[in-house]
């Protein structure tokens, strides 16, 4: 069974947008993923179709209603399904590498793309709402860091990638980031590809990427080091 993505936006027309291109796009086309759509302002039941409104309590801004996300819900999906459901929310857990991995080894997700200044705390609990962050900051809304999401988990379907090896080595694969790349020509404006890769010596050069990862890794991430080391 392929991978389905459901994902619920006040801007469908956003999708797939670069889902529909690349690798992402060519597995749509193969059926190895499938994504559905759904516009939360549709089942808004007033003559203005109201989505939002002020928060309780004052403060800026509004906040996504709770009857309103919660019958796109229900409408998207029955309550038996047994995809994760997953809010994007730049208050969430942040998304790595094995979480990526643990859902593309599942049946799909049912993604809410969250807008405004946030969403009614009763449908994320009443409806098990798992927020998931891409970073720490703030987007005009969740429908972009869905797209990551969906494209970090799709590439790791089988069948997508060209080498099911391919992404073994990547950075995070093995918690460290991805060592340094070169190609053709040997020597561009004066710079030349390191002598241990043209050597020929698979183990110099499994070495050597080991330990350019872990240079880089302590350099540039000391937190994902720390895990590494298991000091955290």
């Amino acid at each position: 069974m392929s991978f389905a993505a459901t994902v619920l936006t006040l801007y469908p027309e956003m999708f797939p947008g670069p889902l529909g291109a690349s690798l992402a796009g060519r597995a749509l086309e193969r059926g190895l993923w499938s994504l559905a759509v759904h516009d939360i302002r549709a089942v808004a039941t007033d003559r203005h179709r109201t989505v939002d409104d002020t928060p309780s309590g004052g403060g800026l801004g509004m906040v996504l209603k709770a009857d309103v996300l919660a019958s796109a819900i229900d409408a998207a999906a029955p309550a038996d399904d047994p995809r994760p459901r997953l809010l994007m929310s730049p208050r969430g857990v942040p998304l790595d590498q094995a979480r990526v991995r643990a859902l593309a080894a599942g049946p799909g997700a049912l993604v809410v793309c969250g807008r405004f200044e946030g969403v009614d705390q009763r449908v994320i609990d009443g409806r098990g709402l798992e927020e998931v962050s891409i970073g720490d900051y703030v987007l005009s809304g969740g429908e972009l860091a869905a797209m990551v999401l969906l494209d970090a988990v799709v590439r790791l379907l089988p069948g997508v990638m060209g080498k099911e090896a391919s992404g073994e080595d990547e950075s995070f694969s093995h918690g460290l980031l991805e060592y340094p790349h070169y190609t053709r020509p040997a020597v561009w404006e004066g710079r030349a590809i390191p002598d241990v890769l043209v050597s020929g010596d698979h183990g110099r050069i499994a070495r050597w990427r080991s330990e350019q990862a872990e240079a880089l890794t302590r350099h540039r991430r000391p937190d994902l080091w720390r895990k590494v080391r298991g000091e955290d």
